[in-house]
């Protein structure tokens, strides 16, 4: 029997590269990571950028929530 072996590149430099530019700009998602990556010439499919993201365990920060006022305003 003849089992298929996987001939896929390391993805060790892109890897890298996803994680810089995520720590560069905290608010890019993928997609916004992904037209940063073919700007700089990467040949990689959408997919594959985001299958990286999610391995790495990248995700977009949250913003924190606004603080509400304690009590209630009093008339003028």
């Amino acid at each position: 029997m003849v089992c298929y072996q996987l001939q896929r590149p390391s993805d060790t430099a892109l890897r890298g590269r996803l994680r810089d530019l995520a720590n560069e700009r905290h608010r890019f998602g993928y997609r916004h990571l992904f037209v940063l990556l073919r700007r700089e010439g990467e040949p990689s499919g959408i997919n594959r950028i985001y299958r990286l993201y999610r391995e790495e365990g990248l995700t977009v920060h949250k913003r924190s929530a606004r603080r509400k006022a304690i009590g209630t305003r009093a008339p003028i």
